[in-house]
């Protein structure tokens, strides 16, 4: 963060507490195996080797790269998520850097990796421009982002009797985005490289326009 550059003051609100990773039920593995493939396209595009993941939640997404045999590094705000998500890749027989930390005060000594990946992260932050100022600065070349796509994100929830009150609003999401007011948010810093839209989601492929070299 720069001098001029205040880190948003906020209390963090607990996202969606629904296991949608590991649901049962086949609409929504149906729905998980459409943005774990978008995910994968994307990951492979670049062969990448290395990943560090910004806002990991309970590590299902790491789990899921670890897995694909990249080496993972990742963060969580929240130390109950960290906390799931390092026993989660334990569990599983894999090892990789957990840590507590802010988006806002992620350094790039620490993020350093062939992509950088922040999903389902942005729309639950109160500053997201400034979030996206940061993740340039973060990313070595590559980012790999997701948001619920909306209105069809709060559309799903109200036909399945969700949240009627907040018009389908998933706890905790404080930001709302088409696909192409994603890009819009994105194209400021990034050079976007692939987009696709795997149901509820919007999932984006970007390049830092500058990109810093790798840490030595």
């Amino acid at each position: 963060m720069t001098a001029e550059q205040q880190v948003p003051e906020y209390n963090n609100v607990p996202g969606n507490n629904y296991d949608k990773y590991g649901s049962r039920n086949p609409i929504v593995r149906s729905l998980m195996r459409g943005f774990f493939g978008s995910f994968d396209r994307m990951i492979g595009d670049i062969q990448v080797r290395t990943a560090y993941e910004a806002g990991c939640g309970e590590g299902q997404l790491s789990l899921h790269m670890l897995r694909a045999g990249l080496q993972l590094r990742c963060s969580d705000l929240e130390p109950s998520m960290a906390a799931v998500a390092e026993q989660r890749i334990r569990s599983a027989g894999f090892t990789a850097q957990v840590d507590v930390r802010d988006l806002y005060m992620l350094k790039p000594d620490e993020t350093d990796a062939d992509v950088l990946v922040c999903c389902e992260v942005l729309e639950h932050l109160p500053a997201p421009d400034l979030a996206v100022d940061q993740l340039a600065r973060l990313a070595r070349q590559w980012l790999i982002a997701s948001v619920p796509r909306e209105p069809i994100w709060r559309l799903l929830n109200m036909a399945r009797g969700r949240y009627l009150a907040e018009f389908g609003n998933t706890p905790g999401h404080l930001q709302h985005w088409s696909t192409a007011g994603f890009l819009r948010l994105l194209e400021r810093r990034f050079e976007i490289e692939d987009v696709a839209t795997p149901l509820p989601w919007t999932m984006v492929r970007c390049k830092v326009r500058l990109p810093r070299p790798a840490a030595v």
